[in-house]
């Protein structure tokens, strides 16, 4: 019955956000669009959607990003967990809670400090920048960003500092070389086509691959180590009286 009741809300929840989205995508233009045809309607308005987002980043920056990094990694946890098996309404609510939470309050913000900076410490035009900026990304920033994100989880999770730093240890070299595989060919277009305003964009696009490794590599040896506690905890438990 809880598992019933777990799936009821999660989908209650993904039709729920997927209805409002779409909605409001497809409404930008509602105050005007009396009169227009049904396709008027779908050809302006990703024109307009881009317009209003671009009028967000002048106004807002910060809040913007923050909001598109939460709902990526949000998603992205949805996949990790998908990937890993479990059905598609039966994922684990908390664990996504807290991946959107942190690309809301840390990603979003970081990230568009993040790439002004390099534009300070870079600031040349010549074409080997390009690939000193992703040199640059995929050392310095890629580990310090790894890292908080694994360690801000861990204590989301409750979990302990010394668990949290000893799994860290383990993983940050694994995690670290697996983002050369992703990351390197991206960035040549994020460095090297767009704008530092529509970065975090592009690059949140492609979060949704690397989160999911993100996700996957912060959660297993967690969710393990709790399935290993409730065995023992099984095991070390007396038998009942027949």
């Amino acid at each position: 019955m809880q598992r019933l009741v777990d799936r009821v809300i999660n989908a209650s929840i993904v039709l729920t956000v997927g209805t409002f989205t779409i909605t409001k995508l497809l409404t930008i233009d509602q105050d005007y669009w009396h009169g227009w045809t049904l396709f008027e309607i779908l050809r302006y308005a990703p024109l307009h959607n881009w317009i209003a987002y671009e009028e967000a980043l002048k106004t807002n920056p910060v809040l913007a990003k923050m909001m598109i990094s939460g709902v990526v990694y949000s998603i992205g946890d949805w996949i990790a967990q998908c990937y890993e098996g479990k059905p598609l309404f039966e994922f684990d609510r908390a664990r996504m809670f807290r991946s959107g939470l942190v690309g809301f309050t840390l990603h979003g913000s970081l990230s568009h400090y993040y790439y002004h900076l390099c534009e300070y410490l870079f600031p040349f035009q010549d074409w080997w920048v390009v690939p000193v900026k992703v040199a640059f990304d995929q050392t310095a920033w890629s580990a310090l960003w790894n890292s908080i994100y694994y360690v801000v989880l861990g204590l989301l999770r409750l979990e302990s500092p010394v668990n949290i730093f000893s799994e860290l240890k383990a993983t940050f070299l694994p995690l670290l070389t697996a983002g050369w595989k992703l990351w390197p060919f991206a960035h040549l277009i994020t460095y090297g086509v767009i704008p530092v305003e529509q970065r975090l964009l592009w690059v949140d696009c492609v979060e949704l691959i690397w989160v999911t490794i993100l996700s996957t590599y912060s959660n297993e040896k967690s969710e393990a180590r709790i399935s290993e506690a409730a065995l023992e905890t099984t095991d070390e438990s007396p038998p009942s009286d027949s």
